[in-house]
């Protein structure tokens, strides 16, 4: 009798198990049953607004469910990164983020969040590169004669940029920090503002997206004297890098947005998303979509991205928390 009810219940937690597996197996490739949401945490017309929707159109294809693209502006893209860092991690809620992922931990001391053990990276999405820009009224041609200029007077430089955070701040702080001049950052909410202050003369330099440059100095009213990546921008090509400026190899410095997950997604979900960004990245509207913008496409494995955002982590931080 012993024998059977241990046969019995051997047949029952088998069947159950059985039942728990198959369940699991079609939670995994039944994602995803509803539409996804992507959020920035900033406003419409950015950047990151031109790579989320661009992405999310082509994804729904591949997902067979709409990817709606939603805004939560405010304090240097942490009200967005909290709202998904909050979020169920089922996969239906995701993040586009770039430079303020690894910056703001050092910038807002009063975080509610830590981003590198509460977001999963995904997949990197975009890089682009910033120009170096000095209002006309800047006695200088080039950067190095720039350079020279700031040293001689020190206290002469300001440059503003679209927040703390941002590829236009932190390229700012990583050229004052290797070339050894001093030069005051001012933090604005957004491109317009920090944009029309340098072409008004309130502030002299900027570390501008290159497509929001170029109209201003193909007028003249700005000009430019390199690019913070590690080849020409297409965009400008007649502009040296500043590494060929300075002489100075190595210097390379992207703005870059990916995507992010709460804590807990399950790795069969992230791979989903993943595949699905990487299909769209593929696309040949997408890329000419980030061409128009300056950028391209980065795509690649998630191991790839989380070592990409690790790499850039270590050396924001080393930058900032110098005093």
């Amino acid at each position: 009798m012993r024998r059977k009810f241990i046969k019995a219940a051997t047949l029952t937690i088998a069947v159950t198990m059985l039942g728990l597996t198959s369940h699991v197996a079609h939670a995994d490739t039944s994602f995803p049953s509803r539409p996804l949401t992507i959020i920035i945490g900033g406003s419409a017309g950015g950047s990151s607004d031109v790579f989320a929707r661009a992405v999310a159109h082509h994804m729904e294809g591949t997902l067979g469910q709409p990817v709606i693209v939603d805004y939560k502006p405010g304090a240097g893209t942490n009200i967005g990164t909290d709202y998904v860092v909050r979020a169920k991690p089922d996969g239906y809620t995701l993040l586009i983020n770039g430079l303020p992922i690894v910056a703001n931990s050092h910038l807002f001391p009063n975080l509610t969040f830590n981003s590198a053990t509460d977001l999963v990276p995904i997949v990197g999405v975009a890089k682009m590169t910033n120009v170096i820009t000095v209002h006309p009224s800047v006695p200088v041609k080039t950067l190095a004669e720039l350079i020279a200029l700031a040293r001689k007077e020190p206290s002469r430089f300001s440059y503003g940029s679209p927040g703390m955070g941002t590829s236009s701040h932190i390229a700012g702080e990583m050229l004052a920090d290797q070339t050894g001049i001093s030069l005051t950052h001012v933090s604005y909410r957004g491109n317009a503002q920090a944009i029309a202050d340098l072409i008004g003369g309130t502030v002299q330099l900027g570390f501008v997206n290159t497509p929001v440059a170029a109209p201003f100095l193909k007028e003249g009213r700005l000009k430019a004297l390199a690019v913070t990546s590690a080849h020409r921008s297409p965009m400008l090509p007649d502009v040296p890098t500043v590494a060929e400026a300075l002489n100075m190899p190595g210097y390379d410095f992207n703005g870059w947005f990916g995507l992010f997950a709460p804590k807990g997604t399950p790795p069969a979900i992230v791979q989903r998303i993943q595949s699905a960004a990487n299909k769209a990245l593929a696309e040949e509207k997408v890329k000419l979509a980030f061409e128009g913008v300056g950028a391209e496409p980065m795509g690649g494995s998630t191991d790839d991205f989380v070592k990409f955002v690790e790499t850039e982590r270590t050396r924001v931080s080393a930058l900032l928390k110098k005093p």
